[in-house]
């Protein structure tokens, strides 16, 4: 039997070998390493996948069949390594359960290679009797797996993008996006996916019809892996739950309008909020308070968060320098007063003037 390396082996080859260097890269990265090791192995467990079709498709199985049962196809790693991803961004750790959500997917490496092992004349007969339950099998724990994975996934998005505007006044400067675009990605891979696997059931759609999942899976790691790769090294505040910390003695009553305005007059005046990296901890220090008592302040006291409560005293900062200077660079004054990114400064000074930066300093020419 020849070999035969058409289009269809030739596209997943193509992502396999873009994919694997990176992959290399990743593993061995400082930066959240936690979080880049998961990603890394999250993008092997997809080169598995597609592999026994990529060899497939190019008539291995055809020329040598005693690699029936090859234990690289995996796909009950994806959604509990998707999930342990997004949560080693945020936490810089493995969520508690990660390890009993893949024993599905070790149980079943154990299968195939207990299988694959087995003599070629024994192992076609176990094929024959196998193959229509266990894949029944592994096909209904994947879609169960796909839904509570993207579940778990944008419950831990949503928990970390509140922490951290409550926690951090730059927090538009961290790659949030990056998760949410992974959410994204991983959410219309996974329901593809579930489609893909139900209507085979029903109806089998053979290799032929199976390769618009296979390229879809591939273009999918080839993004997450170069996307992942470009955003491994940028900073992510840990999300902690740890215990409150003992507050100083307060006023009486703890009036948390006053104490906001008071705390905000103090920041405005010392302009702490210049300082880039300003976090809530910073703050409190700053005013010889607590997290508590000054979160408190900003959304019971003020009704706005932390980042929103000094993004507006860095785009007033800002307001005021283009009055006594007109000429002055936007992106100067918007660093000088302590705005990370252009894109952070544009949002917060709309949301506190209800106009572009641009359109406020022609208005003033005017």
């Amino acid at each position: 039997m020849e070999l035969f390396f058409g289009w269809r082996t030739a596209v997943l080859l193509c992502a396999v070998l873009v994919t694997l260097p990176i992959c290399i890269g990743l593993l061995h990265t400082a930066a959240n390493r936690t979080a880049s090791r998961t990603l890394a192995f999250l993008l092997l467990a997809l080169v598995g996948v597609v592999t026994p079709w990529m060899i497939g498709f190019a008539g291995f199985y055809d020329r040598w069949p005693w690699l029936t049962f090859l234990p690289v196809a995996m796909p009950l790693l994806v959604p509990p390594l998707a999930w342990a991803y997004g949560h080693a961004l945020t936490h810089d750790c493995w969520p508690s359960r990660a390890k009993v959500a893949l024993m599905p997917a070790l149980l079943h490496f154990a299968l195939m290679t207990a299988a694959f092992c087995l003599p070629l004349p024994l192992k076609e007969r176990v094929a024959d009797a196998l193959a229509g339950w266990l894949d029944a099998v592994v096909a209904g724990l994947l879609v169960a797996s796909f839904c509570v994975a993207i579940v778990l996934l944008r419950r831990d998005f949503e928990n970390y993008t509140r922490w951290l505007v409550e926690q951090r006044s730059d927090d538009a400067r961290y790659a949030t996006r990056w998760l949410a675009r992974t959410l994204t990605i991983l959410a219309l891979l996974f329901a593809g996916w579930a489609i893909f696997e139900i209507t085979d059931l029903v109806h089998p759609l053979g290799y032929e019809g199976l390769m618009p999942l296979y390229c879809g899976i591939a273009a999918a790691m080839v993004f997450l892996a170069v996307e992942g790769w470009r955003h491994a090294a940028l900073p992510w505040p840990v999300m902690t739950h740890a215990e409150p910390e003992a507050a100083p003695p307060g006023p009486a009553g703890h009036d948390w309008t006053a104490l906001g305005q008071e705390w905000q007059r103090r920041l405005r005046e010392e302009e702490h909020y210049r300082e880039s990296d300003l976090s809530l901890a910073r703050t409190a220090r700053l005013l010889g308070t607590n997290t508590s008592y000054l979160s408190r302040a900003c959304n019971e006291g003020l009704g706005v968060s932390f980042s929103s409560m000094v993004n507006r005293m860095r785009a007033e900062a800002v307001a005021e320098a283009i009055a006594a200077n007109p000429t002055a660079g936007l992106l100067d004054l918007a660093l000088a007063a302590g705005f990370a990114s252009k894109a952070s400064f544009n949002r917060a000074f709309a949301d506190r003037f209800g106009t572009s930066p641009s359109a406020w300093r022609r208005r003033l020419r005017s």
